[in-house]
């Protein structure tokens, strides 16, 4: 059975208590989809769970029974959407929440709280609010604007309109690649740096504010990556990471170029230089990351151009 959060005095969750499993999975997808989504619709739930339209109206009938002030039916789209009285029925973990929106798949599975053989996964450092998540997930979803309070490290906090249009993990936390109606630029924000954030209905994305507009975004680079010459047993690595004679090609967007070399230790430095026993690979051409603005992310990469 999925947790409940304290519920709100609208929720009557005594009716969960007699349900199958099957039915309360499909009010944790219902629950899900309003809250990160902001929309649900009969066919959402007849293609997920493989059932005819009178079995999904009976289960959003069945949700409105549990939180009947919850969701808000639209007309003329036929959708129902999350109103302005929207609590969770269900508690959602922001880190199975993220696995759903970005690898389409795990958000009703609530009751695996156990992994099936013995593992240890690392504990992330960086977790953002599940509340700033959902807001900004139903964003890009909808094609909509937020309202939040960002902190940023080097400007201070302020109050910033923006334009998501993806999630993006660099591995070790979580941003949105978004359009800054501040600055009027394709930028990064990371979400835990992220407050007090609204979903602003009447403000959708503007033709220039898409990802189609977004450059680096678009751009896309191949990285090459070799075995480092200090390594004493490259054939080992090369092993490690399958490579092709002697070269491992991995396509990257030019937005995220840096976060992951910074992430894979590699060394991205003119006369491979870098030192430290966790430096394995270097960039065959350092050079193929003058296209990318996080290039400075990336470990010794110095920019060699002529300035201006």
């Amino acid at each position: 059975m999925p947790k409940i959060p304290m519920p709100a005095s609208s929720h009557n969750t005594a009716l969960l208590a007699d349900l199958s499993k099957a039915q309360v999975d499909r009010l944790t997808f219902i629950d899900f989809k309003l809250y990160f989504l902001g929309e649900i619709r009969r066919a959402d739930l007849q293609k997920r769970f493989q059932t005819g339209a009178a079995g999904a109206t009976r289960d959003l009938a069945m949700y409105k029974d549990v939180a009947p002030e919850n969701l808000e039916f639209e007309g003329s789209s036929k959708v129902y959407r999350p109103s302005k009285a929207f609590r969770p029925v269900f508690e959602h973990s922001v880190q199975r929440a993220l696995t759903a929106l970005s690898q389409g798949f795990g958000e009703i599975d609530v009751d695996l709280n156990e992994p099936l053989i013995r593992c240890d996964i690392p504990t992330p450092l960086s977790v953002p609010s599940v509340e700033v998540v959902s807001v900004v997930s139903s964003a890009i979803f909808r094609g909509l604007s937020i309202r939040t309070a960002y902190a940023s490290n080097t400007s201070g906090a302020s109050e910033r309109e923006l334009v998501p249009f993806a999630l993006v993990s660099n591995g070790l936390r979580w941003h949105i690649r978004a359009f800054d109606r501040k600055s009027n630029t394709f930028r990064d924000f990371m979400l835990s740096r992220m407050s007090k954030t609204q979903l602003l209905e009447n403000s959708p994305a503007r033709a220039e504010e898409k990802f189609e507009h977004d450059v680096q975004w678009s751009r896309i680079i191949e990285l090459e990556l070799m075995v480092h010459p200090k390594v004493k047993s490259p054939e080992v690595i090369a092993q490690d990471y399958d490579m092709k004679e002697g070269v491992m090609r991995v396509p990257v967007r030019a937005t995220n170029a840096g976060y992951l070399l910074r992430l894979w230790n590699v060394d991205c430095s003119p006369d491979r230089s870098a030192k430290g026993n966790e430096v394995m690979l270097c960039l065959r051409d350092p050079l193929v990351l003058h296209a990318a603005e996080s290039a400075l992310l990336a470990p010794g990469y110095v920019d060699s151009r002529p300035k201006d």
